[in-house]
């Protein structure tokens, strides 16, 4: 498969702890090799479970596969256990995974990148993992991919300690908008999942019509 045909979803990701709970937040837009728009409504925050949620950035077909496994082996290790599985044994989990993939041989680049957010009986986590397989907790926000310079201008600007979830929701729209508006990789919408004691919850969702008519 030529270079310039492999989906990637370019991307603005960001991660927001806030005093109830942990905010997670991504554009929309899916490109073939950073040139043409292939999906104009990809969903890059994914929900794992009612504790868990993940954004997604990279080569389309390896943040599916990852996901599945993670999935799988979330469910297997709390089958296994008996009981939920802890935050930072997720993160780790899918730190291993990630490791693992950008380190196979392959003519095509594993390159993925993470933001996992959730809670446990220990508190609310907000991880990310880089596409080496690093892993960095954060206890104020996080965001990544090719409009990540925009949004943390934002949210350097604007965060602050203790935050609401809905001081938190319109925080990220705010950085995923910045984004938008200055790197040609993201775009199209934004989507913004919340987790909180009542679980893993979309919290906000909008589409971007820039359709023309005369």
């Amino acid at each position: 498969m030529e270079e310039h045909k492999l989906a990637k979803t370019g991307t603005t990701t960001v991660g927001i702890v806030c005093k109830d709970g942990i905010i997670l937040a991504a554009d929309r837009k899916m490109t073939l090799g950073g040139m043409i728009v292939s999906n104009k409504k990809f969903q890059k925050v994914i929900i794992l479970n009612e504790e868990l949620a993940l954004t997604i950035a990279g080569l389309v077909s390896d943040i599916q596969l990852l996901v599945k496994l993670i999935k799988a082996q979330i469910k297997l290790d709390e089958l296994r256990k008996g009981k939920k599985i802890k935050v930072k044994e997720v993160a780790n989990l899918l730190s291993n995974l990630v490791y693992s993939n950008a380190r196979k041989f392959s003519s095509i680049p594993g390159i993925t990148g993470f933001l996992l957010g959730g809670k446990d009986n220990e508190g609310f986590y907000l991880y990310e993992l880089g596409m080496d397989g690093s892993l960095t907790k954060f206890d104020d926000y996080a965001t990544d991919g090719s409009g990540m310079l925009f949004a943390t201008g934002v949210l350097e600007a604007n965060y602050k300690q203790n935050m609401t979830i809905d001081e938190g929701v319109k925080l990220a729209v705010k950085a995923i908008n910045a984004s938008i508006q200055r790197d040609t990789a993201s775009g199209c919408g934004v989507d913004v999942i919340t987790i909180t004691k009542d679980g893993t919850t979309k919290a906000f969702e909008q589409s971007l019509d820039t359709r023309l008519s005369a």
